[in-house]
């Protein structure tokens, strides 16, 4: 079974979840908005990703711009930031047992496949 971690306001998420609904139907959805991840929960899957909490930042946000661009943090501080604003997180993400995908473009869920 595959998680997708999505947000239905956002274009990218929606055509990810749309990509994932295309190629199966044995999935669940997590809104990470309204179910935020757990500090465990979001350094795991930092792990099956494969990425540092800074590669999964979206910068082009207003609370990064104003609140975070420039500044250093170690990798437990972006973790907490991200928990707490969870808008900063890129966004779908897929997983399926030990691996997980940023799914932008949603080609890259076919990684799966």
């Amino acid at each position: 079974m595959f998680t997708i971690y999505h947000n239905p306001r956002c274009k990218k998420s929606r055509a990810g979840l749309q990509f994932l609904q295309s190629k199966t139907n044995d999935f669940k959805v997590v809104e990470y908005l309204k179910n935020p991840f757990t500090d465990a929960e979001l350094k795991d899957l930092l792990v099956r990703l494969n990425k540092k909490p800074q590669e999964m930042i979206r910068t082009q946000e207003a609370i990064y711009k104003q609140n975070f661009k420039g500044k250093n943090f170690t990798d437990d501080e972006w973790v907490k930031i991200m928990i707490e604003n969870p808008k900063l997180i890129k966004r779908p993400i897929v997983v399926k047992g030990s691996k997980a995908v940023w799914g932008d473009p949603a080609e890259e869920i076919n990684t799966f496949f």
